[in-house]
């Protein structure tokens, strides 16, 4: 267990927290305390062994009590180590008994929100390990939180579907980075099933961008320029800088697509068109648009460092389209190879000069052929009417 988890399973400082009415004439009781502390003792070394341990501080206490519910909670948080889902939440609802009559309001609000803050962390903790690329350690937390949301059956559990979405986000954002698209789709397409959950608009940002980057590598630009939008609204109304790079991706496929409409003109894109960080990518659709290529190209050069500053923007954008061949000579060269092969051009390529060398005998030897032919078909005929007139 890492140094993080450490802190959010040790509460020896919640072992003093408890609050005993003055009034109150009971004496402690000193075997159920005993108990709890040997209990916990096993915790760390044998934890199956401390929640039989744990058991029987609830078999001794008799009416429900302050130990029995400290127990209640080790035995919650020993449960979740332990990925035991089910019987974690059983616990957690035989705690929820005890918070009426056996401890102070205040120290069970503590405890309670100690544990939605220990189950929360574990995502924070997933986000942590996203940003360090620690990829195995976050594997890890996704098995323990995605078992979190599933039912005895091992399915996905719908009705915590808000919870899954989280969950779909983080892994999601792993196999981008890991540019494993098998497992990207499939996700991404399982999270769009999910009908009865109310993300926060931050989370069905991060699905929607990364399925418009799927969709982009695949070639599916219109299905690219649906999920671009639906982030970057996403993302608009939760007030992520995300929106802006979200809005070049969006004018990306725009163009991609060959859309003769223009991205800005809708209702939540327009307020953003004259925006700095935007306004280059404006002027590239009304050059796009216009077919002016020599203004496309002097827009990517003016605004370089603001239109080329993404690693994925600038793959895309020259994968598609860059200036009227005024291109890489690699990719020249590549094009030029596929017509040799395909005989749409007849010669050959010098890779040390950098030349391409036609061969206009072959190119005009079809021509040649048939004027050939058609000359001796002329000189038969001329010596059959020299033979008549003789």
């Amino acid at each position: 267990m890492s140094d993080m988890e450490d802190d959010f399973m040790c509460d020896d400082e919640e072992d003093y927290d408890l609050e005993y009415s003055e009034d109150s004439n009971s004496e402690p009781n000193v075997d159920l305390e005993n108990q709890y502390y040997n209990s916990k003792a096993l915790k760390e070394d044998d934890p199956k062994a401390a929640l039989i341990s744990f058991q029987k501080v609830l078999e001794l206490e008799g009416e429900k009590g302050e130990w029995g519910f400290k127990a209640l909670k080790q035995m919650i948080k020993i449960n979740f180590k332990l990925t035991n889902f089910p019987e974690m939440m059983n616990r957690y609802k035989q705690l929820l008994t005890y918070i009426r009559s056996a401890v102070t309001r205040n120290y069970s609000e503590k405890s309670i929100n100690s544990i939605l803050d220990y189950i929360s962390t574990s995502k924070q903790l997933g986000k942590l390990y996203l940003e360090r690329e620690e990829y195995g350690k976050l594997q890890k937390i996704l098995r323990q939180l995605h078992q979190s949301c599933q039912t005895d059956d091992g399915e996905d559990d719908l009705k915590k579907g808000t919870q899954l979405l989280e969950i779909y986000a983080l892994e999601i954002q792993m196999y981008t980075a890991q540019k494993n698209n098998k497992k990207l789709k499939a996700l991404y397409e399982q999270s769009l099933h999910i009908k009865s959950a109310i993300p926060h608009p931050l989370i069905m940002g991060v699905i929607r961008e990364c399925g418009g980057k799927m969709h982009l590598r695949e070639g599916e630009f219109e299905k690219a320029h649906t999920d671009f939008f639906e982030a970057f609204k996403n993302y608009d109304e939760s007030g992520s800088p995300r929106r802006t790079t979200c809005l070049k991706y969006l004018v990306l496929a725009n163009m991609l697509m060959k859309s003769g409409i223009n991205p800005f003109d809708s209702q939540e894109a327009k307020p953003y068109k004259n925006d700095p960080d935007i306004l280059a990518m404006t002027n590239l659709v009304s050059s796009y648009q216009n077919n002016d290529i020599t203004e496309f190209e002097k827009i990517l050069k003016t605004n370089h460092s603001n239109i080329m500053d993404d690693p994925k923007l600038v793959n895309l954008i020259l994968t598609s389209y860059k200036s009227e061949l005024n291109i890489y000579v690699c990719d020249v060269e590549s094009l030029l190879v596929q017509c040799i092969l395909d005989g749409t051009i007849n010669g050959r390529i010098d890779q040390v000069n950098q030349l391409l060398e036609l061969d206009h005998q072959k190119r005009n030897g079809a021509r040649y052929m048939a004027l050939d032919k058609w000359t001796n078909q002329l000189n038969t005929l001329n010596q059959a009417i020299v033979s008549k007139l003789a």
